[in-house]
């Protein structure tokens, strides 16, 4: 008989300050009662590469498969999977309906193999609306790309 699977929430947020610009994603990971906390950066990149390597960072976090709500206040993130973009661009060689390059292609590629692994349901929220986790989140990547512009990581 199958073991069941672990269900955990993942709640995601990426921010930068210009776009490019120090950059900074935090994530809350919870199962059950327990939370752990991560966050990251870099020193040039964008808001959109910071969402998905949020996405990306929570679920390589999990030690094995999962059933997953992740929760993004990124319609980038959200979109490009629930409306099926990022699959399809994969498909098509990485160019978008219009036949230009998708962007982010390594970050797509990183999440859509992630998603392979784990049952992952991904619920879009608005960011800055008040969510307790999205609020926490948003303040991980703040503060990782304010210190990144001052100097400290």
């Amino acid at each position: 008989m199958a073991e069941t699977k672990r269900f955990v929430e993942i709640f995601t947020d990426g921010a930068c300050s210009g776009n490019p610009g120090p950059g900074g994603w935090g994530v809350v990971l919870r199962y059950g009662k327990a939370e752990k906390e991560l966050s990251g950066g870099e020193e040039n990149t964008t808001n959109n590469r910071m969402e998905l390597t949020a996405a990306i960072k929570g679920l390589s976090a999990l030690k094995e498969p999962c059933v997953v709500k992740l929760v993004t206040d990124s319609k980038y993130v959200a979109d490009g999977i629930n409306q099926g973009w990022a699959a399809s661009w994969r498909q098509n060689g990485w160019r978008k309906a219009d036949k230009k390059p998708a962007q982010n292609i390594e970050l797509w590629e990183e999440l859509l193999n992630l998603l392979d692994v784990h049952d992952v349901k991904i619920e879009w929220v608005k960011g800055h609306a008040g969510h307790p986790e999205n609020e926490r989140c948003d303040a991980l990547a703040t503060a990782f790309y304010k210190n990144l512009q001052k100097g400290e990581e």
